[in-house]
């Protein structure tokens, strides 16, 4: 790579390319794009009492990232040896009197008028999951782009939680404000639908290549739930995984040290339990009810058998206290009259 020296001090440019990415405006997403964001770097040199964020992350890349999400940051320092990521309120031409040598630290901003050589670093792109973004140090959630195995050379758009249990997690539902209709047809839950910064169903093809044999490993299926007083529990359980066809749900054994109770797998009689089930939505009916249709009548989507004992996708209600069997439901934990204020289902890879 050519270099230009000017005095003593060492430039280049790192250039930072997005792909498929989520540009969310107060809240509204926009359409997908693709975006490039230049920094313009000076080694052994810092702006200093101006960091507004301090971070541990594994490399200037995933610095930069972080600088480019957050509106606030003008400029950033990075040091090799600590690893440590300063994000900056000001750049070295608003406060030169503060921008001073500092050994091991790399600066950047985005002023152009340094003629600089390149340095890319597209390789974040290329991971396969939420678990191998967070362990090659992307800590913070939000949206990003995966490739996974099964998908070709195509990508994913997904949210990925970096905090919860360790982090690592593909999100593939959320409910949180009603602000989305989950009273959908097999097509729109076959596809996905919903913002990935708000609620969603990430789609149950994508769920299927995710978790074919393809992909190389297993994986585990957590439940995070909230009630109406601000109270949470969890559930979780070992080899997820979602058949093609007509989506059959996978699953092992519960995780015993869970607080919401086992509402998927749970045998009573032949009643309520989801393990092994087809999904269901009101234009296609795979439960065991005989006549009737689950879907329709509790207005979601499901793995459904007599008909549930956990329902996420069922109905919003802005309150907890509802009718027998309306809304969003897991029976274990707040039973058959109280609809939930907060849900989300995740996946996280294990390897081998």
């Amino acid at each position: 790579m050519a270099k230009q020296v000017f005095g003593l001090e060492l430039y280049y440019i790192i250039s930072l390319v997005y792909q498929g990415a989520i540009l969310s405006v107060s809240g509204v997403e926009t359409s997908s794009y693709t975006g490039e964001y230049t920094f313009y770097a000076a080694e052994n040199r810092a702006v200093r009492d101006f960091a507004f964020a301090s971070k541990t992350v594994q490399s200037r890349v995933i610095c930069g990232r972080e600088c480019s999400m957050d509106e606030r940051c003008k400029s950033f320092n990075f040091n090799d040896c600590s690893k440590m990521c300063e994000l900056n309120l000001a750049t070295r031409r608003e406060h030169p009197e503060d921008f001073n040598a500092t050994q091991g630290s790399v600066y950047f901003d985005a002023d152009e008028d340094t003629p600089l050589c390149s340095l890319t670093d597209s390789s974040f792109d290329r991971y396969r999951s939420c678990k191998m973004l967070l362990d090659a140090g992307y800590y913070s959630s939000g949206i990003f782009t995966i490739y996974p195995e099964g998908f070709g050379n195509g990508s994913l758009r997904v949210y990925c939680d970096m905090e919860t249990d360790g982090g690592g997690w593909i999100v593939f539902q959320r409910r949180q404000d009603g602000s989305v209709d989950f009273y959908r047809n097999w097509t729109e839950y076959q596809s996905g639908f919903g913002d990935l910064s708000g609620e969603f169903w990430l789609g149950n093809d994508n769920l299927v290549t995710l978790t074919s044999n393809d992909s190389r490993g297993t994986w585990e299926l957590r439940f995070d739930l909230e009630d109406w007083e601000n109270n949470t529990a969890w559930a979780k359980y070992s080899d997820f995984q979602i058949s093609p066809g007509e989506y059959n749900l996978i699953i092992g054994q519960y995780d015993t040290n869970s607080t919401a109770g086992d509402s998927l797998g749970y045998h009573r009689s032949h009643f309520g339990y989801h393990r092994g089930r087809p999904f269901s939505t009101k234009d296609r009916d795979n439960d065991d009810l005989g006549s009737s249709n689950c879907a329709q009548t509790y207005t979601g989507a499901w793995w459904f058998n007599h008909c549930f004992l956990s329902h996420l996708n069922g109905p919003y209600h802005p309150f907890g206290r509802v009718q027998h069997s309306i809304g969003v439901q897991w029976v274990t934990w707040k039973g058959y009259y109280y609809s939930l204020k907060t849900c989300s289902m995740k996946m996280r890879e294990l390897r081998p």
